[in-house]
């Protein structure tokens, strides 16, 4: 069976995370494993205070246990058929968030709304996460509600009994990823939910940056971009018949188009190359938009 792991702090947007990762659990017939990550010794540039005796660290221990019962019991209520296990993990957090989802088919994390603004203000754990692991990282707001990943019902009011919204996939054609685009189509096709594909192109220079597709000049080079796009969704179109899948091929980046289309979908997928650097990972323009900026839960999926 697979596992999804899930990081806990005890906020609001960790469980939130929570939540979410039990319903995709459900979804996938996985299993669920909930862990809260945590320095046992200070750094050795900090000062030894109160936070770091033997009483406090106990003390934080038992809390952290407690916090993880706690939330087990409530999903394990909702979901009663769901296996949910409870770790707690010494060390630095984005370290032992990344052991403990070696073995995982996805990590899921929290992060807090920016206030009065739709999106994500992501702390340096969830970034060096999203940078660093080896596995799809989702990231997922406080407040996030079952019914927001459905359409409202015929009264316009929100409800989990209506189908899915769209799953939407940000594809760069230069580098598709195939690990982010089977993910999109397989989250489409778990939520029986079309998918709609986005595709940012960045007209040559003498065109001008703000020509239209389908006007002058641009009118050869759209239909190209439009070719390719079809020709890299075709054998993943043949692989999961059963998904409406709609393209969009859009002048600029496809980071502020991703966001917009986001604000009516069930889940955003981004692709992240796998590169490795000095200092750790890194995070691309595009995922970076929508990592700040998408008003739903967003998948960063590594690819080579």
């Amino acid at each position: 069976m697979s596992t999804l792991t899930v990081g806990l702090d005890g906020s609001p947007q960790s469980l939130s995370a929570a939540d979410w990762a039990a319903r995709e659990a459900v979804q996938r017939e996985a299993s669920l494993r909930l862990v809260h990550a945590w320095e046992p010794q200070p750094p050795s540039y900090a000062p030894l205070v109160g936070a770091f005796t033997p009483v406090a660290i106990d003390a934080r221990r038992e809390w952290a246990a407690y916090m993880l019962r706690e939330a087990r019991s409530q999903l394990a209520e909702s979901h009663p058929d769901l296996p949910i296990t409870t770790h707690q993990l010494a060390g630095p957090p984005a370290v032992a968030l990344l052991t403990a989802a070696e073995d995982a088919d996805l990590l899921v994390l929290g992060s807090r709304g920016l206030s009065g603004v739709v999106g994500f203000l992501v702390g340096s754990v969830a970034l060096a996460a999203v940078a660093r692991s080896e596995r799809p990282v989702v990231l997922v707001r406080a407040g996030e509600d079952a019914a927001d990943e459905h359409l409202a019902d015929a009264t316009g009011s929100a409800s989990t009994d209506t189908p899915f919204r769209d799953v939407v996939l940000g594809l760069d054609l230069e580098n598709p990823g195939e690990a982010a685009v089977g993910f999109a189509f397989e989250a489409a096709q778990r939520r029986a939910a079309g998918l709609r594909v986005v595709h940012g192109w960045t007209p040559p220079p003498s065109h001008g940056y703000g020509a239209a597709f389908d006007a002058g000049p641009d009118a050869e080079p759209s239909e190209e971009v439009r070719r390719r796009l079809a020709e890299v969704l075709q054998p993943w179109k043949d692989k999961f018949p059963g998904v409406q899948v709609r393209e969009q091929a859009v002048v600029g980046s496809a980071g502020r188009h991703l966001v917009h289309v986001s604000r009516d979908a069930a889940l955003l997928v981004v692709g992240r190359r796998n590169r490795k650097a000095h200092v750790g990972g890194h995070i691309g323009p595009v995922t970076h938009a929508a990592l700040r900026h998408a008003a739903v839960p967003v998948a960063v999926v590594p690819h080579d």
